[in-house]
């Protein structure tokens, strides 16, 4: 059935639906940004070719800055220790599928005891490597990593893969518990919420969220064909999605006149 002529509802693309973002506290914002260089470094560290082993080490890099910056590691011990609490509770309800509550209590449990097993001094070694700490120092130099800056670095790329993943897979060891828990307890916060169908008048969302409300991460769900994208700003209490019309690099996009149907999910 044909839509009537003054219908404003953008117009719908089959396909799969796509996720965007938006973290609303500080630490949903540190596990994604974890999130977002573990994953990169995990899919490099598999490339044989140095251009990806560079990137692996970047992105360890990176990393490390991260980690350093403060107590990490507590945060993510709280943040467990909150998620298996919060399962804990379910156990005893009627109708909850206890097979499967049971698998995740359990790896909850797991990450815990590995990220207690690592240590408060977990990235001192990373820390007191003279061969990463070399690479750190000269990549905030524009191109610091030639190999005319870095000699030791170039002959250390031209080993086998082998030696390369031995040493890498040390490095990222040390990390691999931290980042492996922030990677589990990001998944339970996404699965916790149900996404829910909005509309955005002319482009436009807003929405108050009650003050009891646990809000950390919302997710806004469209089409993956669509023309559109949206722009996620606020806080916990309050928050705008406006949808972007998108053309090409060289315009800029601007927001679309259209009511647009989408899903929201507030995690």
């Amino acid at each position: 059935m044909p839509k009537p002529a003054n219908d404003k509802t953008a117009p719908a693309v089959s396909g799969q639906p796509t996720y965007y973002e938006q973290p609303v506290s500080e630490r949903m914002r540190m596990f994604m940004r974890l999130e977002f260089l573990y994953q990169q470094m995990l899919h490099n560290v598999e490339q044989e070719n140095d251009w990806a082993t560079r990137a692996t080490i970047s992105g360890l890099l990176e990393i490390i800055a991260i980690l350093s910056r403060g107590d990490v590691r507590s945060e993510v011990h709280k943040e467990l220790d909150q998620q298996l609490t919060m399962l804990q509770r379910y156990q005893s309800q009627p109708g909850v599928d206890t097979r499967r509550l049971d698998v995740l209590v359990r790896n909850l449990i797991q990450s815990r005891a590995e990220l207690s097993g690592i240590g408060v001094a977990f990235l001192q070694p990373l820390k007191d490597s003279d061969f990463l700490n070399a690479i750190k120092n000269r990549s905030a130099i524009p191109g610091g990593t030639c190999e005319f800056d870095l000699p030791e670095y170039s002959h250390w790329l031209r080993q086998s893969f082998a030696r390369r993943c031995k040493d890498t897979n040390a490095w990222i060891g040390a990390i691999r518990p931290l980042c492996d828990a922030v990677t589990e307890v990001l998944w339970l916060i996404r699965e916790s919420a149900q996404p829910s169908n909005k509309l955005a008048i002319n482009g436009m969302y807003q929405h108050n969220t009650q003050k009891d409300a646990n809000c950390r991460l919302l997710r806004v769900n469209l089409l993956e064909a669509s023309a559109l994208y949206p722009e996620i700003s606020g806080s916990q209490h309050r928050f705008t999605v406006r949808f972007l019309e998108w053309s090409t690099v060289g315009s800029r996009a601007v927001q679309t006149g259209h009511d647009v149907p989408f899903q929201l999910s507030i995690c």
